[in-house]
């Protein structure tokens, strides 16, 4: 398996794990302040690089014009991951 990822990465595995997909910005509101705009894709690129995420683009909502969304969701390995980082927090807590 390839290296967890800590900070940021982690932060976004465990979200996308919770919503099952979403967007980059999605990712930063439901982040409660711990992911920023800035930086958000980045995470998401490496993640990707790296196996954990997979991405697609998705047409707006009906009624909503503008260009296709890139939408992210785990990959197999991504969640394996999020499994353990759960897993992991659940053994904390039960110490």
């Amino acid at each position: 398996m390839a290296d967890l990822p800590r900070g940021k990465g982690r932060i976004t595995i465990e979200l996308l794990g919770d919503l099952g997909s979403a967007y980059g910005l999605e990712l930063v509101e439901k982040s409660k302040g711990a992911l920023k705009r800035g930086t958000v894709y980045v995470t998401l690129v490496r993640l990707q690089e790296s196996g954990f995420v997979v991405s697609k683009l998705v047409a707006p909502p009906q009624g909503q014009g503008g260009p296709p969304r890139r939408t992210f969701s785990l990959t197999g390995l991504g969640q394996r991951a999020y499994d353990f980082y759960i897993g992991s927090e659940a053994l904390l807590h039960a110490v």
